[in-house]
């Protein structure tokens, strides 16, 4: 059963009651992220998402974290580039308290001086673990090199003179604009009574103001560069992005099953080329990375120095086969099953169909429709693989990044 209610004030409801499970996951989602921030507020959102959990007007850090514990809750939080999301677990029977706990420190964190020098410190140190991450530093030059310096290109944790340069009235301000009622949608999912969720989120939200929410357009760029960070370490880690679909284009399904055939898979070309055939690679896989305007289809894989152009080379003979549109209907069908089991999967657990709901309701303004999104990719054909191929591997716009004891950008 799902449920939706929207509020007075704007805000959004939405649940998926699992009767047969014994917990709950509750989200609170801001419409929020990376990509929408100026120069100056360059990692804002984050720093945001970390001060939220440093004291409400009646609770201490400490005592969010012991009350939480005390019920056997588990709570965190992300940021993202374009979703800012505070959730919380517990059981069925703990629900109440935990979604008090969680609605406080949302709706009444106060930013205490001490904590901001303090956290500032803290988020400095997870920008040199980045650092320090070849993997993690690939992608985030990857998107640099597909999307440029703002937008989607932006690195989440911004860089460090921002951090260290944020006040208080730098997030109050940023807040005012972006934390407002219909920018927020609240999913939950697991055993919990609609009716009650809808009592819990009245009576801790009914009084967040109804103001307008600007909607801001995030601007596309494709600079189409090759970039690279020298470090000195064993592997070469190579990141490749292609111009893909956007989040509801009508070959986004496609596409998704092409990206299982290419390197989503342990029975993938890329895995069994590029590893098992010939054993350049541990780690090599692609994703599909979709937004609203725009997105990506992404390879990446880390490689021995001494096989760095081998192990590129093999990568781009998958993909030109598959260019060739040299896809089998056995390929195709594990694609599909594979996407479809992979939403199967996720009915079972509450923590996903949580973000799943609510990002739906974020993205579309609609309910998500399980049955539905069962036939629509029940419904793709081998034709709308072929056409999926043409839309994407566009080498005249393609974006590289390289991290390694390299000295310079790898050339296609």
């Amino acid at each position: 059963m799902v449920h939706f209610k929207k509020f007075d004030n704007g805000l959004r409801l939405i649940v998926k009651q699992m009767p047969g499970l014994m917990s709950v996951t509750m989200g609170i989602i801001v419409h929020t992220g990376a990509s929408i921030e100026t120069d100056a507020e360059d990692g804002i959102s984050h720093f945001i998402e970390h001060m939220m959990f440093k004291g409400t007007k009646t609770r201490s850090a400490f005592r969010i974290s012991d009350e939480m514990d005390a019920i056997g809750a588990q709570m965190n939080a992300y940021t993202s580039k374009d979703l800012t999301c505070y959730y919380a677990k517990s059981t069925t029977g703990h629900a109440g308290e935990a979604f008090e706990i969680l609605s406080d420190l949302f709706l009444n964190s106060t930013f205490p001086e001490e904590e901001i020098v303090r956290e500032k410190g803290v988020i400095v140190e997870e920008i040199n673990m980045n650092d320090d991450t070849p993997d993690d530093l690939c992608l985030d030059l990857l998107s640099k090199a597909f999307y440029g310096e703002r937008g989607y290109g932006r690195n989440i944790l911004g860089p460090r003179e921002n951090v260290n340069g944020f006040t208080k009235q730098d997030i109050e301000k940023y807040m005012k604009r972006r934390y407002t009622a219909g920018n927020i949608v609240v999913s939950m999912a697991g055993n919990i009574e609609p009716e009650y969720a809808e009592e819990l989120v009245a009576r801790y939200f009914s009084d967040l103001p109804c103001l307008p929410t600007e909607k801001i357009a995030v601007k596309v760029e494709n600079p189409a560069k090759s970039l690279f960070r020298k470090k000195e370490i064993e592997q070469i880690h190579i990141g490749i992005a292609f111009p893909s679909v956007k989040r509801y284009d009508k070959l986004f399904d496609a596409t998704q099953i092409l990206n299982s055939v290419l390197g989503g898979s342990m029975s993938s070309r890329l895995f069994q080329k590029v590893r098992e055939e010939l054993g350049l690679a541990y780690t090599v896989y692609s994703y599909l990375s979709s937004y609203e305007e725009t997105g990506s289809l992404v390879v990446y894989s880390g490689v021995n120095a001494g096989n760095y152009r081998k192990s590129v080379d093999a990568v781009f003979d998958c993909i030109d086969d598959i260019k060739r549109k040299n896809i089998s209907k056995e390929e195709f069908m594990r694609g599909k099953e594979q996407l479809t089991s992979s939403l199967v999967f996720a009915q079972e657990s509450t923590s996903s169909q949580m973000l799943l709901y609510g990002k739906e309701l974020i993205y579309s303004g609609k309910v998500y429709n399980f049955e539905q999104r069962i036939n629509e990719i029940s419904s793709v054909t081998l034709d709308d693989i072929m056409s999926a191929i043409e839309c994407n591997f566009n080498r005249d716009k393609l974006a590289l990044s390289v991290v390694g004891n390299v000295d310079k950008p790898l050339k296609i």
